[in-house]
């Protein structure tokens, strides 16, 4: 199985937060890729780095808004393909201005919006399966399996 899902956070301090997201797939053995890359800091390399996941077969990316909420904006901006934008909860305002952020895509840069915080990480993921259960019937075992396992909570 190829890695279908990559995810984009902004920062290396992003890794625990983008963890709980990835505790889930590692859980059901979906193979991703994640990347720390800030849009402001580096453009040049996230531009390089979504044309290179969109070649190698990437078809979902899941991008981390967090202070400097911009993006998955700026990825959405770059790829056809879907963008999951996943607001973190962060000082001062709690993720509020990273949900705004991503709410607020102007016509033609869709960005699909979870909640703030850990269970938008987690149904980020989700969602991703999700789309890719529309091709994938491995995508779609998963996603009845993960249906099954919440129900049982």
């Amino acid at each position: 199985m190829d890695k279908k899902i990559c995810i984009i956070a902004g920062s290396k301090s992003d890794e625990d937060f983008v963890k709980r997201g990835t505790d889930l797939l590692e859980k059901y053995n979906v193979p991703y890729e994640i990347s720390f890359i800030s849009a402001h800091r580096n453009l040049h390399k996230l531009i390089d780095y979504i044309k290179e996941k969109e070649e190698g077969g990437v078809e979902i990316f899941i991008t981390v808004a967090g202070l400097a909420a911009h993006l998955p904006g700026a990825v959405a901006s770059l790829t056809d393909l879907p963008v999951i934008g996943v607001p973190k909860d962060t000082e001062p305002l709690h993720g509020l201005d990273s949900l705004l952020s991503i709410v607020q895509m102007p016509r033609g840069i869709p960005v699909a919006t979870m909640a703030v915080g850990t269970h938008g990480m987690i149904n980020s993921c989700i969602m991703a399966l999700r789309i890719l259960s529309l091709k994938y019937d491995w995508a779609k075992k998963i996603v009845e399996k993960i249906r099954e396992d919440y129900a049982q909570r």
